[in-house]
């Protein structure tokens, strides 16, 4: 059996990150999304404000999953929260605990910086990662709408006030 390891992300990943958020958008069905360039992602999780961080999971020394996160912020607790933006374990590396010690690391992560809360979203029809979260005592927020404003819709948005 292949040693699992995961560590923090650098510089000299962003190809392999990159590359891992392209396999997630076609297993999502949402490749046509997936337009970051590296410099986008280098800027974005190692320039001077990062705005994200990144866990990558190894196979021995094959990139095997990939967990990116950012910090929210809870009013109602009062504190910073932990939000999962991506996770992603390749097809060949299913099956092997990886997931699972990908989520690990994060809560180790949120409960070291005292975060209030540790959330994401799933897709309603991805069966298999529902399944494998409520496992982990993870509960789902049925009464939550999430809306998001993109493209012209976010210009005109933003012209409202001028």
């Amino acid at each position: 059996m292949t040693a699992i390891g995961i560590r923090r992300a650098t510089p000299t990943d962003i190809a392999v990150i990159l590359q891992m958020i392209r396999d997630l958008a076609e297993y999502e069905r949402m490749s046509e999304h997936a337009v970051a360039s590296e410099a986008d992602m280098r800027e974005a999780l190692f320039g001077l404000h990062p705005a994200a961080e990144v866990l990558i999971a190894y196979a021995g020394d094959q990139p095997a999953g990939f967990a990116l996160f950012f910090h929210t912020f809870s009013t109602f607790v009062g504190k910073r929260g932990l939000y999962l933006e991506d996770l992603f374990v390749k097809p060949a590396f299913r099956r092997r605990g990886i997931g699972r010690r990908l989520l690990a690391e994060l809560a180790r992560i949120a409960v070291e910086r005292k975060c209030g809360r540790f959330e994401w979203a799933v897709l309603d029809w991805n069966q298999p990662a529902i399944e494998f979260y409520t496992s982990l005592g993870a509960v789902p927020l049925s009464e939550w709408t999430v809306f998001r404003v993109t493209g012209d819709a976010l210009m005109r948005l933003a012209d409202v006030g001028s």
